[in-house]
């Protein structure tokens, strides 16, 4: 999952950047409010952390044309501001949730897991397709009750995939949801990861195969 953190402060940037990508989160990072906004209008991202305070554009200002552009991802604020009539004004601006400076990194990953888990109606952590489990609270993953170690990128592949079962996703939204914004599009990275992962996933005792490729389209995870 793609996450874009709106924030000046290097310490937080620095603190939180390292943090979600443990956490199997591709993050991109912008400075101020401007360079933002023009970043979550014209990419795609699962999540956005918009600090309040921030250069050029406020919170406000930027959560506002962020919705005016039709951008439905949620959105969590970060702010050293405690007024009530100040949250109010966030949330009323298109904000999902707000989350005072400072803060636990526990309580901001279990809120961004809960605002994730609200579009694509997952219940708990736990996925599934046949006897393929993807656990996002373990970081686990098993097939036939057999345990199997992926790298981070390949979890966060086969996640992306799993909460859009059945659904052809072509390589550029792959990589736009997985990947981080410094990722050369024209590599072969994708490919690479995809057929890792359907190595590791297609163990020899069972009989399905779960990731398919579809010509012209990208690929799909589906029984």
């Amino acid at each position: 999952m793609r996450i874009l953190l709106i924030e000046d402060e290097k310490n937080v940037v620095n603190f939180l950047k390292p943090n979600l990508e443990a956490c199997y989160f591709a993050v991109d990072v912008a400075e101020d409010g401007e360079r933002g906004s023009f970043m979550a209008r014209t990419n795609s991202y699962d999540l956005i952390i918009l600090d309040n305070v921030l250069p050029k554009k406020d919170g406000k200002q930027t959560c506002e044309e962020i919705r005016a552009a039709n951008k439905i991802m949620p959105i969590i604020v970060l702010s050293v501001i405690v007024a009530a009539n100040k949250k109010i004004e966030l949330l009323n601006s298109g904000a999902d949730d707000y989350l005072t400076k400072p803060f636990s990194f526990k309580e901001l990953l279990a809120r961004i897991n809960a605002l994730l888990r609200r579009p694509n109606k997952i219940e708990g952590s736990i996925m599934q397709i046949d006897d393929l489990v993807l656990d996002t609270k373990k970081n686990k993953v098993t097939r036939m009750g057999k345990e199997i170690l992926l790298t981070k990128k390949e979890f966060m592949l086969l996640e992306y995939m799993m909460r859009n079962q059945g659904i052809a996703l072509s390589r550029g939204e792959i990589l736009e949801h997985v990947w981080d914004m410094n990722t050369d599009p024209f590599s072969n990275t994708i490919e690479s990861h995809i057929l890792n992962l359907r190595k590791k996933i297609n163990i020899p005792k069972s009989k399905k195969k779960l990731i398919h490729t579809l010509s012209g389209k990208g690929y799909k995870i589906d029984i």
